[in-house]
């Protein structure tokens, strides 16, 4: 079994749903009393945030890079960032690291080519949402069209992950609020909705809405234990 280096902390809620999901799926495919061998190197959710508001990537890159090669020292044989956002400096974490770094977007196209769907929407923090280095991927890599709410959508969206979600806090009324957005994706052509920021799938889940969820915290946590138990 490979060591899976986790980069968490970015909520520790959807950090600590990935420690469950991995450890769940090992014993499920192992038995027993069989888990998974892990290295998490957690970050100061209020630093990252500050930083994230105030457009300062260059030292968010700094910190990505400091915790995957942390975990590349301790002996990780591969980086998991458990969140979507932050993949934002995936290539450039890759590059300063010799293991490798599964993306997170490349697990969720994966799954979405595999059931055939070629057009989908994402939700995610504004971040995600608007700029290009995670629905460009799949664009790009996997020729399937991303489509993202309106102005008005996008913010409703981006405040409940940073003022609920993060914090633990799911309101009946914000839930409802998400699914009123997901429908106007859905009748934009949305074949499938991206939940692309790892606490959505806190609040939203599959019975919810009546077309596939893509929950990416689910997705990266079942590729990542793929990959942990695959035979070099």
């Amino acid at each position: 079994m490979k060591t899976i280096g986790l980069i968490g902390g970015m909520s520790w809620e959807s950090s600590l749903e990935y420690y469950r999901m991995i450890n769940e799926l090992v014993k499920l495919e192992l038995g027993d009393l069989h888990s998974c061998k892990s290295i998490m190197y957690s970050v100061d959710f209020a630093e990252i945030e500050l930083l994230q508001h105030n457009s300062q990537w260059e030292e968010l890159s700094d910190i990505m890079i400091t915790a995957a090669s942390s975990l590349e020292k301790a002996g990780a044989d591969f980086i998991v960032i458990c969140t979507n956002t932050m993949h934002k400096m995936a290539d450039e974490v890759q590059n300063k690291i010799s293991i490798p770094l599964l993306h997170i977007a490349d697990t969720v196209s994966t799954e979405i080519v595999g059931m055939g769907l070629k057009k989908v929407a994402l939700l995610g923090t504004r971040f995600t949402m608007e700029q290009d280095f995670y629905k460009g991927r799949i664009k790009d890599k996997y020729g399937i069209d991303v489509i993202v709410p309106n102005e008005e959508d996008k913010k409703v969206i981006h405040d409940v992950i940073y003022k609920e979600l993060v914090k633990g806090s799911f309101k009946e009324d914000s839930k409802k609020k998400y699914i009123e957005i997901i429908q106007k994706l859905i009748e934009q052509g949305a074949e499938g909705i991206i939940l692309g920021c790892t606490e959505i799938p806190l609040l939203i889940k599959q019975q919810d809405v009546h077309i596939p969820i893509f929950d990416t915290a689910s997705i990266h946590a079942r590729a990542s234990v793929k990959y942990a138990l695959e035979q070099s």
